[in-house]
């Protein structure tokens, strides 16, 4: 068997062994599905009434936002798992298996991808019930929900190096929250870009969480006839969000893969 087919046996037994996790608290699922039902909720019906989009609903304009916002707050689970397991010794035992040593990191990420399935669909049921609708075709749906998972699993890599450099769960979770907080708010995700001042603007249209927004609401039919964004990152939005993912694997996956190595050789 190769050493790839090796480390990704290993890392499936690594994602099972994530995904049972779950199954035995599942609180840690709950948690993660209270607050983007929250949001859907209280954007949909508390401030939609005051937001107004031009030939759109405000109601389908922000399900791909908030859709956007949860898988990436989603992916910071593999930093904040991959910190608690250094923090226990649960990396010093699998080093102590006759396993891959990249098995950890595939398999924590892949278990958080399946764990951002599980989140989208019920936020995609909530959506339905407030009124938000897919207007396109399934398969442009399917490449829709496709990107959301693929940019979220890119980040997760990101969070993988952050979480093996800070080692404890609590000093993970402050410093992603007063990060990826204002990087998924500072989009298109939950008012029309168009209201931003100048220069916040000009960093919302090119922040890739915007070009992810724009490229679900298009997959999903969710825009209106209005006029055509004037930043090349949001005209070309599948594209430059696709670029970023690129780029954050190449980036990511080798110096998370080096920070364990390190972490794990101490």
């Amino acid at each position: 068997m190769s050493s790839l087919a090796v480390a990704l046996a290993d890392g499936s037994v690594v994602a099972k062994r994530n995904l049972i996790k779950i199954k035995r608290i599942p609180d840690l699922l709950v948690g993660t599905l209270i607050s983007p039902i929250m949001f859907i909720l209280l954007f949909g019906y508390v401030f939609g009434g005051a937001i107004e989009v031009p030939g759109v609903n405000y109601r389908e304009f922000l399900v791909p936002g908030i859709f956007a916002q949860t898988v990436i707050f989603g992916a910071t689970i593999t930093g904040a798992g991959l910190a608690d397991d250094m923090q226990k010794g649960i990396i010093e035992r699998f080093r102590s298996l006759p396993m891959a040593q990249s098995a950890v990191l595939v398999g924590r990420t892949s278990s958080d991808v399946v764990t951002n399935v599980i989140v989208t669909v019920i936020m995609s049921l909530t959506g339905l019930v407030i009124g938000w609708r897919i207007r396109t075709s399934v398969l442009d749906a399917v490449i829709g929900y496709g990107l959301l998972l693929l940019f979220a699993y890119a980040i997760s890599w990101c969070m993988a190096l952050l979480g093996l450099l800070i080692r404890t769960p609590e000093a993970f979770n402050n410093l992603t929250f007063i990060t990826i907080f204002p990087i998924t708010f500072l989009t298109n995700g939950f008012v029309p870009i168009e209201s931003y001042p100048s220069v916040l603007r000009h960093i919302a249209e090119w922040n890739p969480v915007s070009t992810l927004v724009q490229s679900a609401r298009e997959r999903f039919g969710n825009v209106g006839p209005g006029p055509e964004p004037s930043s090349w990152a949001l005209q070309h939005a599948e594209l430059y969000t696709l670029g970023w993912i690129v780029v954050i694997l190449v980036v990511f996956v080798p110096l998370a893969t080096r920070q364990y190595q390190r972490a794990a050789a101490r």
